[in-house]
């Protein structure tokens, strides 16, 4: 364990202005709070959290992180509390070492099905204060060096879980080092066959060519001197897992994989970096579509580098990154630069990203989805792409994820660019839009008047904003249809009144409600989450109840030809206050669809049997029946409570059905006989409210449609509508 004097020793130099008295009391407290505790391989447990603080000295952290390092562990596993140390450190080092507690206790796990969760569990502690994710990358890094005296199955899980999540959240905080020496150790718990393979052919690779790093570092230490360049020189063997996922990427053996070594070139200024990329190219030959400058066009997490491949010495292609110190540093520590220190003061370095700054780039435009998914798939494919360069026709520089199409090209340039999207030529050529674009292609956008985004380009785009965007617009274009719809219902509900449904009418309406405006009062119409009885009741609720007698459930549609009966179709189960259309079958039966019912597509050709219905306006009996796909927790009592939350909402359970039991959930479809669309919302939203109930959704079934409708014609001329 490193004694107290040399972790003091190093954090001063550094910063000798550090507070040792905090350092040396913090160390203290740290090590009689875990006196007795023991690792998994038999050393003290305070072993760990001082390790912890050195990995964080090595980062020039500032104080209040490297007491957090050594007291991240007591309030979970002492019998410290948060009061204790806050009493004893302070109100900023206590809630850091909390965050770290929570952010511990998450119990993050790497399983595909939770990973959404994981993120935003990550991004909420990080958004809080990002050095509560920096002391727990470091200490998910101590534990991944001391894996080795856990249980296989317990060194398995972490190693999952640090390369799914640690790993990829250490790069994109501009942390590669911490980024590959994750993923390094857990590759050797996962693949160690395959680690092994590759160190074994690096050692033969050696013995045939020599030490070759250290000859191509010659050779480009004798170019820089004759262009008179006063730089330093790095060259390294990449990483084992690097090169593995180089083979898997590429398909291709470890033979045949050229760039397996890398070299850092760090210069005195941004000039030098350019003048060494000239004599780097003058040399050896640039390797086509490997350039990319990151310092005219620096990552968001503000690295910046010039990286290029050139074939080398007999051939070898090398990777070489060309920046300059500062550049290096920020390149080396990413956003946990901002907290550096250097003579006692916080280095001033103009790269540095503001962790403020960081978290709104890194969330940018997504806080503007409605939708949480939306938010988190966002932030995953942040978390995982790299970055390709692509040119308007103007030279204009797009960033875009690697994979990303011409719609996300468009959406970059803006969302009006995006939205009127119909094409795209790609250097010059028509190309289609989920074509995945390169680096330094130039991309033109092909738009026209009138056109809307589509649905399908959901899943070709890749990125947040675009996809956003698009849902956004396909939202609007519902509500315009909503809209539309609502104003139809609502005049036909102020007719039944004897009233006209003006716009004067329906703005005193929406302020009665408390809506924000006349089309969001028609929209909420259109879309049956208000019904026309009620406009007409805020504005006249002596006409609205003299019109609210009970409809007889044999006239409750309007627009039936005399004689003719219906039945509500099984499939969409549509009920009062919805839009509907009917189909005619043979006899007089008609059967009543909700006008968004996907069967209805199977009659398009068949016009003639369309017939245009609408709801009556009056009272409904509670006899139309719904069935919701419930999901609730395995808990004493909560079946009986959510019977009594749809009985106190007057509705009635004519049917309960399981369809899925597991010990800690139960999924079953549950029929409720009520009113209309406003009772079925006011049911639905009681039920979502409670705590117990996971989700909960309309359950529609277009199989159940078909099956009737081939019954009926199967038995001799009985319709649907006579069957049901």
């Amino acid at each position: 364990m490193i004694a107290v004097d040399d972790l003091t020793a190093l954090v001063h130099s550094y910063n000798p202005r550090s507070n040792e008295g905090l350092i040396r009391e913090a160390f203290a407290f740290g090590q009689k709070m875990h006196e007795g505790q023991f690792r998994h391989s038999g050393e003290p447990y305070f072993t760990h959290p001082v390790a912890v603080a050195a990995i964080l000295a090595e980062q020039q952290m500032d104080d209040a992180s490297i007491v957090t390092a050594l007291l991240h562990d007591t309030i979970e596993d002492t019998k410290a509390s948060y009061g204790v140390v806050e009493e004893k450190f302070g109100h900023e080092i206590a809630e850091l070492v909390d965050g770290v507690t929570k952010l511990t206790n998450l119990q993050l796990s790497s399983t595909e099905t939770k990973q959404a969760e994981n993120f935003r569990k990550l991004f909420m502690a990080t958004s809080r204060d990002l050095r509560v994710t920096l002391v727990k990358l470091a200490d998910r890094l101590h534990n991944m060096r001391t894996i080795r005296s856990m249980k296989p199955e317990k060194q398995a899980q972490k190693a999952r879980e640090t390369m799914d999540i640690y790993a990829p959240l250490a790069g994109r905080m501009g942390m590669q080092w911490m980024r590959e020496e994750l993923e390094d150790l857990a590759f050797r718990v996962l693949n160690p066959e395959g680690r092994n393979s590759i160190i074994r052919r690096f050692i033969m690779l050696q013995r045939e060519t020599g030490d070759v790093i250290e000859k191509i570092r010659a050779d480009m230490r004798l170019e820089l001197d004759k262009a008179g360049i006063e730089a330093e020189v790095q060259g390294r063997a990449k990483k084992p897992y690097s090169i593995w996922r180089k083979m898997q990427e590429k398909d291709q053996g470890f033979s045949r994989l050229s760039d397996i070594y890398g070299f850092r070139i760090i210069t005195e200024s941004e000039a030098d970096c350019y003048r060494t990329l000239g004599a780097i190219h003058q040399r050896w030959r640039a390797v086509p579509g490997r350039f990319k400058d990151y310092i005219s066009q620096p990552k968001t997490n503000g690295y910046r580098s010039i990286h290029t491949t050139v074939s080398g010495r007999d051939g070898k292609r090398v990777e070489v990154q060309i920046r300059t110190q500062e550049m290096h540093e920020v390149a080396e520590t990413g956003v946990a630069a901002h907290w550096s220190y250097r003579e006692g003061v916080r280095v001033e370095n103009r790269f540095a990203v503001d962790p403020v700054q960081w978290i709104s780039q890194l969330t940018e435009r997504l806080d503007e989805g409605h939708d949480h998914d939306e938010f988190l798939e966002a932030v995953r494919l942040e978390m995982y792409t790299d970055q390709v360069f692509c040119f308007t026709p103007k030279g204009e520089v797009i960033k875009l994820p690697r994979g990303g199409t011409p719609i996300d090209f468009a959406y970059a340039i803006h969302t009006r660019i995006g939205h009127a999207c119909v094409g795209a030529k790609v250097d010059g050529m028509r190309v289609p839009l989920w074509t995945r674009l390169k680096n330094g292609q130039s991309v033109e956008i092909i738009t026209a008047e009138g056109q809307t985004p589509q649905a399908t380009w959901i899943d070709i785009a890749v990125t947040g904003r675009a996809k956003t965007a698009i849902r956004r617009a396909l939202r609007e274009e519902d509500r315009e249809r909503f809209i539309k719809l609502g104003r139809e219902l609502a005049r036909v509900g102020f007719e039944a009144v004897g009233k006209r449904a003006t716009d004067k009418a329906l703005r005193t309406a929406a302020r009665t409600l408390g809506l924000e405006d006349r089309e969001e009062l028609l929209a909420r119409l259109g879309s049956a989450e208000l019904s026309s009885r009620a406009v007409v009741r805020a504005i006249y609720p002596e006409l609205a109840e003299k019109s609210g007698e009970e409809v007889d459930q044999k006239r409750a549609v309007i627009g039936l030809a005399a004689g003719r009966t219906h039945s509500r179709s099984p499939c969409c189960q549509p009920v009062p206050g919805e839009r509907i259309v009917g189909i005619t079958f043979r006899g007089q039966g008609v059967v009543v669809h909700a006008i968004d019912c996907p069967v209805l597509a199977g009659y398009e050709e068949q016009t003639d049997r369309w017939v245009d219905l609408r709801w009556h306006e009056g009272v409904h009996p509670a006899v139309n029946t719904v069935t919701l796909d419930i999901s609730i927790t395995n808990d004493a009592g909560v079946l009986g409570r959510i019977c009594t939350l749809v009985g106190e909402q007057e509705a009635n359970i004519s049917d309960l059905t399981f369809i899925d039991r597991k010990p800690d959930y139960y999924r079953l479809l549950m029929d409720i006989d009520l009113r209309d669309a406003e009772h079925l919302h006011r049911v639905m939203t009681a039920l979502e409210a409670d705590s117990n109930v996971a989700e909960i959704s309309r359950h529609r079934d277009p199989r159940r449609a078909f099956r009737q409708t081939a019954a009926g014609t199967r038995q001799g001329g009985k319709t649907v509508a006579e069957e049901a």
